[in-house]
């Protein structure tokens, strides 16, 4: 969640931001009270009793729920309009519209890509990380799964990825885990930002992406 009244603190002054508990318990009283001319919520991370809270409250919510990069450039741009930055936004739509653009899906490794251990989760379709994955030029081995699906390590070796992807959240994932998916397919550790976190990073994202699979491909 976010709001529009921005106060610039010196490097190292984060104690100074107002604790407003987590996407899961938020302290709405507390949101209120700040009130923000404009609260930044997610569908998938934000409950819905919250935000209904929120508006109750008088307070402006803008829901955003990107299941693409192209869904995320245009959320981009919406909240950039919104809260007075349009052209940094647009600077960064059309960046990532741009190598949208060169993308060619499809045509790299097939990719497994676990967000839980136990029990053993995996990126399914229909999610923002698996069109990434895809507009990165791989394949993902679950892409006509539901979102995130429980699966057995037996099913994701009947798969036959190329690449195990381990990000290191929601699940911290390590270089220890890849022994785990060892009889599955090589394994790697990448910074689970560049997968979920959509806004500035997606472009460093692709391009680390898109260098990635295309080593797998030599």
């Amino acid at each position: 969640m976010g709001r529009t009244r921005f106060c610039v603190e010196p490097a190292g002054a984060v104690e100074h931001v107002p604790v407003v508990g987590g996407t899961k318990n938020p302290k709405v009283e507390r949101i209120v009270a700040l009130a923000p001319d404009l609260v930044l919520a997610n569908r998938e991370e934000n409950r819905r009793e919250d935000i209904e809270a929120l508006e109750a409250a008088g307070l402006e919510v803008l829901l955003t729920d990107p299941n693409t990069v192209a869904e995320a450039a245009a959320m981009i741009r919406e909240v950039g309009a919104r809260v007075g930055a349009a052209g940094a936004a647009n600077a960064l739509a059309e960046r990532i519209e741009s190598m949208l653009a060169e993308a060619v899906p499809g045509r790299g490794p097939r990719v497994f890509v676990p967000i839980w251990k136990e029990p053993l989760m995996g990126l399914g379709g229909a999610a923002y990380g698996h069109d990434l994955i895809e507009q990165a030029g791989a394949v993902n081995v679950l892409r006509d799964r539901a979102r995130y699906p429980e699966v057995s390590l037996e099913e994701v070796a009947e798969l036959a990825p190329d690449l195990v992807l381990l990000p290191d959240e929601p699940y911290p994932f390590k270089e220890a885990d890849a022994a785990y998916f060892a009889g599955v397919a090589p394994a790697r550790v990448v910074d689970g930002r560049l997968l979920w976190w959509y806004g500035p990073r997606i472009p460093e994202a692709l391009d680390f992406l898109r260098t990635l699979f295309g080593e797998g491909k030599r």
